[in-house]
């Protein structure tokens, strides 16, 4: 970014043309000569409509954000969930500063470490626009902050996860900065460590990469999961795995304790629900406890249950009209032209299951598919 764009970005000026021109679409605005800076003024524009729902503070504080940024940035309602308070937190990778914004509801001071002085002065003008006063925004390599730290309650660290081409990282050593050689010395310098993961990092290897004392958090919001969080403490603790669906509620089971699962034949008449576990509980691996927590039968994908399951449930629940064995033959008389179907543990695509009953995808009666002791099924829901 050139100076005299960050001047721009920065003015009053441009906030009052991104004020006048907020609701309308960004290509028109592009095109509008009477806008000044109408380049700049559009992506402002396009990216506050999509915070208003992922980054409420920062669309109400007119905050500058910038593409990238906002793509790689945590949502607030994530971010509001990582509970740790105390007197000094470390951000290692500040980026727009919205973990870092909610770190600073919960600790007296906050450092947040971001290596391009750009985006540092941005954060640096975003947070005082939301009237945070007890963050310094820090401009350097996070690795060169950490030599000189002595101590902290907290540091957290989101890893930024792409290559130089662009490509989604995943393991721990491929991202920048490097947490997995850090970790030695962070585990010397804070008594907490929080680091965001890949959604599609390994629940095992991460309680296995940050040893004793670690739990793993898997967060889900929408019924999609969209963070993976290892918490290490140095106070001594049991391993944990825990499952949260923001709105529904948590669930947690110990790494040590022994697995569960049901084990009795499947008979679908003996059930009236059908409940399609969260997602956070499926990524976790602890579908199969929760189900017992919850006096749930656990087959295949999904949870039964012959009774009302209670108000909270982290699931999607469904009546269960009816269930049938695959036979594609003897479905097609049953559905319509058109189904919405829910597949999990089923070896046919959706496509394939479409194709396969004469239907296509869209608005229409629900079918759920699973393969259950070595079998197929189809269940009508509703």
């Amino acid at each position: 970014m050139e100076s005299r764009e960050l001047e721009i970005l920065l003015s009053e000026e441009f906030r009052e043309e991104v004020e006048r021109n907020l609701g309308r679409d960004a290509n028109s605005i592009a095109l509008d000569r009477r806008v000044a800076n109408a380049r700049l003024v559009a992506t402002e524009v396009k990216y506050l409509s999509r915070a208003a729902k992922k980054l409420p503070t920062y669309y109400a504080a007119r905050a500058i954000l910038l593409p990238l940024a906002f793509e790689q940035s945590s949502s607030e309602a994530c971010a509001a969930h990582k509970p740790l308070s105390g007197n000094l937190a470390i951000d290692l990778t500040c980026g727009l500063g919205v973990d870092t914004l909610y770190l600073s509801k919960r600790f007296q001071r906050v450092i947040s470490i971001e290596r391009n002085e750009e985006l540092a002065t941005i954060t640096r003008h975003n947070l005082h626009l939301m009237g945070v006063e007890n963050v310094e925004v820090v401009c350097g390599s996070s690795e060169e902050f950490l030599e000189g730290l002595t101590s902290a309650d907290l540091i957290y660290a989101d890893p930024d996860r792409r290559s130089a081409e662009g490509k989604k990282m995943v393991c721990l050593e491929d991202c920048s900065p490097n947490i997995a050689a850090l970790l030695p010395m962070l585990k010397e310098k804070a008594s907490n460590i929080v680091i965001k993961l890949s959604p599609m990092f390994d629940i095992t290897e991460a309680l296995i990469a940050f040893g004793e004392g670690t739990s793993v958090e898997v967060i889900s919001l929408g019924g999609e999961v969209k963070e993976v969080v290892a918490h290490w403490s140095r106070t001594p603790r049991t391993q944990t795995i825990r499952a949260t669906a923001l709105g529904s509620g948590s669930f947690e089971v110990a790494v040590e304790r022994e697995r569960s699962s049901y084990k009795g034949e499947f008979d679908p008449t003996k059930y009236n629900y059908l409940i399609v576990p969260d997602a956070s509980l499926r990524k976790a691996g602890i579908v199969a406890e929760w189900c017992r927590a919850e006096s749930f039968d656990h087959f295949g994908a999904y949870a039964f249950s012959p009774t009302p399951p209670r108000e909270g449930t982290m699931g999607h629940i469904y009546n269960m009209v009816s269930a049938h064995a695959w036979q594609p033959k003897k479905l097609k008389s049953l559905v319509g032209g058109r189904i919405e179907v829910i597949r999990h543990s089923f070896p046919l695509s959706t496509t394939a299951i479409c194709k396969a009953l004469g239907a296509k995808e869209g608005a229409g009666d629900k079918w759920a598919f699973a393969e259950i002791e070595h079998s197929m099924w189809a269940f009508r829901i509703e």
